[in-house]
């Protein structure tokens, strides 16, 4: 359900309403029952025929034709202040993943679809991951994974995500670079159904030339784990200039490009795709889609926010699990 602070609940009570998304599956909310009826009625939403049932109860009662709610009594619902940063609902934000993943890695859920999170309020709790890609990598034991945001219209992947510009260069390296060249190549043959185009950012202004800009990262990191990547027969191609990388004519060369940074994938990316964008963690135990967006907490529980992401990223969710993807 996301930070019970923002859109999350909203836009959920919309997936829970929907027969699209119940088409698509038989859809399991994890979050707080009073919350979405608090939700629901100040924002004017129908509230859903949604069956409330227990974790232990999950995977026995597929059948029906109605939505699912696991009730975590994670936050008592006159405690939310929407739009507000709250240390309690970061925390209640983090109770609902922390049952979904459990419940996927049981098998007792095909995946998991993220509402938005706040990463200030998760800080406040206590809890100390950066985001939704860094929980589920430690929750599941993930050995290497990676973010990636795809749409029909253009596809990105990162090899760091939630830090600082002045860390980004001793965080790189051969290995995590590889790492997700190969999860990326991955996630786009099974999407695509063949062999894809991967094109790979440099990290500084015109991919360094040579060392003239940045500390040779190009030569150290991005040129090798591309070399690499092709001796496996990985069609992969870099370092890109990244300021040219996402010009129609060059992005159009490639079906993914993987970026260096946070902002050098999610710039273009929210430009061209912000409403129909999925986030996808690659290297997962488990099927991991969210939203592309955040909590915007401006709106919340307002009745305004758009559903359309969540909507996509239950699609995908949903064809992941059953062996189908968009071609």
């Amino acid at each position: 359900m996301g930070d019970p602070a923002g859109i999350g609940p909203e836009i959920c009570l919309r997936a829970l309403n929907s027969p699209a998304v119940r088409k698509l599956c038989v859809p399991v909310l994890f979050g707080d029952a009073a919350v979405l009826e608090r939700v629901a009625l100040q924002a004017k939403i129908k509230r859903p025929m949604a069956r409330v049932v227990s974790f232990s109860e999950l995977g026995k009662i597929f059948s029906t034709d109605a939505s699912l709610m696991v009730d975590c009594g994670a936050i008592a619902a006159a405690r939310i202040n929407p739009g507000k940063i709250s240390a309690a609902c970061g925390r209640a934000g983090y109770v609902y993943i922390e049952k979904a993943i459990a419940a996927a890695l049981r098998g007792k859920i095909a995946g998991v679809v993220t509402a938005p999170i706040h990463k200030e309020s998760l800080n406040l709790s206590g809890v100390k991951f950066p985001g939704h890609t860094e929980i589920f990598t430690a929750l599941t034991g993930a050995k290497r994974s990676c973010m990636m945001l795809h749409s029909d219209k253009i596809t990105v992947s990162m090899v760091t995500t939630h830090i600082g510009y002045q860390e980004v260069p001793k965080k790189l390296s051969v290995e995590r670079v590889l790492n997700v060249i190969e999860l990326t190549a991955q996630a786009m043959k099974q999407i695509l159904v063949r062999a894809p185009r991967i094109g790979v950012c440099g990290l500084n202004p015109h991919a360094g030339e040579h060392g003239l800009f940045g500390r040779h990262e190009e030569e150290k990191f991005v040129e090798p784990a591309v070399k690499l990547a092709q001796k496996k027969k990985i069609n992969a191609v870099g370092p890109l200039v990244p300021d040219a990388a996402f010009t129609t004519n060059v992005r159009k060369k490639f079906d993914a490009i993987v970026t260096l940074y946070h902002d050098q994938g999610h710039i273009p990316f929210k430009m061209l795709a912000f409403e129909t964008g999925v986030n996808i963690t690659l290297g997962l135990p488990i099927i991991r889609t969210s939203v592309d967006h955040g909590t915007a907490f401006d709106i919340a529980w307002q009745g305004k926010a758009d559903p359309t992401s969540l909507f996509s990223a239950i699609q995908v969710a949903a064809e992941m699990a059953n062996g189908r993807t968009r071609k």
